[in-house]
């Protein structure tokens, strides 16, 4: 019973201790993202800032009868759809080019590495220069008897913005993935070379499921970062871009200018459910694909 007591005593201070080395990060989180948060919620639920009227889900009603919000979360999804897969699954094969010997690796590396160097709003200027409508893409394109496009006021916007956030992301997402492959037992693939297994049976049955931690890190990095693509979009067309380019950050953006902050947190609502529910799936499905590999 005794040594039962003090085992009890040495983990409540332990604990304590814990949480005084956790307090001041604990802090932060709090101040800084919990409680705003709590804020957010709440003013989702009232009629405005100065009555405090509860109203409970009467603004996220009105939110998805608006028809700005609802271009706004059909433009973001659909980027989101087209740009992730895109990023993770080409940052895949970028790392597996490099793994392996190529010429010029080096040459190839620094050109996916070089816009992590560099200012998105130079990032962007490259992206004016080339696809402006007298950019140098449409000169090029005048050469072969091709029409002027103008790519950021038509329906190729999107693809434009695709490619600037592949660019940019590509090169990070590429380094982690290198750094998954680093780290899969060479072991398991000398066996493979052993028992005669083909290059394709190498990668799914082995390397991917080795990879599907730093998988599911860089789909959810990608993730977050196309909901952030508001950035790129707003240097390279400002407030009201064309319709296919307006995103949800260009919304809450225009509403907060507003001041409506009812329409504003409702939005903020909804977009943090949605990345919390997408996120979960994510968790659940790298659980169910790497849990034999665990340990």
């Amino acid at each position: 019973m005794k040594k039962n007591a003090i085992r009890r005593r040495e983990h409540c201070r332990d604990f304590a201790r814990s949480l005084c080395f956790l307090s001041p990060s604990l802090l932060g989180v709090g101040v800084f993202f919990i409680i705003p948060f709590g804020v957010v919620v709440y003013y989702s639920l009232i009629d405005g800032v100065s009555t405090h009227n509860y109203v409970a889900l009467e603004n996220f009603r009105k939110l998805f009868q608006n028809s700005a919000f609802l271009l706004a979360a059909r433009n973001t999804l659909s980027f989101s759809a087209l740009a992730v897969p895109l990023a993770v699954t080409l940052s895949i094969v970028l790392a597996l080019m490099l793994e392996a010997r190529i010429p010029l690796k080096s040459q190839f590396r620094t050109f996916f590495l070089s816009p992590m160097m560099v200012p998105v709003a130079s990032v962007v200027l490259i992206w004016q220069v080339l696809f402006n409508f007298n950019g140098t893409i449409n000169e090029f394109m005048q050469v072969f008897g091709w029409k002027r496009i103008d790519w950021l006021q038509s329906d190729y916007s999107q693809i434009v913005v695709t490619l600037l956030f592949l660019w940019k992301n590509l090169g990070y997402n590429m380094i982690l993935f290198m750094a998954g492959l680093a780290n899969i037992p060479r072991e398991l693939l000398e066996v493979a070379d052993v028992e005669g297994a083909s290059e394709w049976y190498k990668f799914f049955a082995i390397k991917l499921r080795y990879l599907s931690p730093t998988l599911l890190f860089v789909t959810i990095l990608s993730l977050i970062n196309s909901f952030k693509v508001f950035r790129e979009v707003y240097l390279l067309t400002g407030n009201y871009p064309y319709e296919k380019l307006y995103m949800l950050q260009h919304f809450m953006n225009n509403t907060f200018k507003s001041l409506d902050y009812q329409k504003l947190s409702a939005a903020a609502v909804v977009m943090a459910v949605v990345m919390v529910v997408l996120i979960a799936l994510l968790f659940r499905v790298e659980d169910w694909f790497g849990k034999d590999v665990e340990g």
